[in-house]
């Protein structure tokens, strides 16, 4: 059965040219054109993904996120212009899992979809560690739950950064390179924009560690990657 894709945008050729494509390969494609409607949409229905625009009529792209975000863990991939704050749309407040800028390529597109929805059917790391709850220091690690807390505060981590650190907790002391983590936590077979992983470690400490600058438990080994340290 194909999957299904919400598609969110003002521009309705684009839109269509998306819609198009992805179509091509089977998979079932709702649009809306604005962020009322986005929202709408995504509270009435199952998603696999949802590609959706920074610049929407009524309720703009991080609005839609943040809303969308209180009822649904379903991927959001945003569609941005150039030079857009990513730490921003990637972060703390919003929890977009990607983005993608404007003007793209629509294989691009649709490589990212699939990877993103490849990745999250299958949830490899998760189905292993499902129940394990690991205690490092102050931080503790629920996995079924998909929750972390630090010295009992709960810590509110997006999907991916819940991704990310999981990752690394359970791989102890080993480096993973921005591309591994593209290709482990995002599903990328091919070389995407590191300045993904970069964004979502930064939010990452800033949640997790008390001096975000001098991290306890995430680190960096300069040109190489990055590492959990227990």
């Amino acid at each position: 059965m194909g999957k299904k894709v919400l598609v969110v945008d003002d521009e309705k050729l684009i839109v269509k040219g998306i819609r198009f494509s992805l179509e091509q390969d089977d998979m079932e494609v709702d649009c809306a054109y604005d962020g009322e409607e986005a929202v709408k949409k995504a509270k009435e229905n199952e998603y696999d993904i949802i590609l959706l625009d920074l610049m929407l009529p009524k309720l703009d792209g991080l609005q839609v996120c943040q809303q969308i975000r209180e009822f649904s863990d379903v991927p959001i991939v945003m569609l941005t212009a150039k030079g857009d704050d990513m730490d921003k749309i990637l972060g703390l407040e919003y929890g977009a899992d990607d983005y993608i800028t404007k003007p793209f390529n629509i294989l691009e597109v649709k490589a990212r979809l699939k990877a993103i929805i490849r990745r999250t059917a299958q949830k490899p790391a998760a189905d292993q560690n499902k129940g394990k709850i690991v205690e490092v220091g102050d931080l503790v690690l629920d996995c079924e739950g998909r929750r972390v807390s630090i010295s009992g505060k709960e810590i509110n981590l997006t999907a991916k950064e819940f991704d990310v650190l999981e990752l690394l907790v359970f791989n102890p002391n080993k480096v993973f390179s921005r591309e591994n983590l593209l290709n482990i936590v995002w599903g990328y077979e091919y070389p995407g924009d590191v300045r993904t992983v970069d964004v979502h470690i930064r939010r990452l400490r800033e949640k997790i560690e008390a001096n975000p600058s001098e991290p306890k438990y995430v680190h960096t080994k300069w040109g190489v990657g990055y590492y959990f340290q227990h």
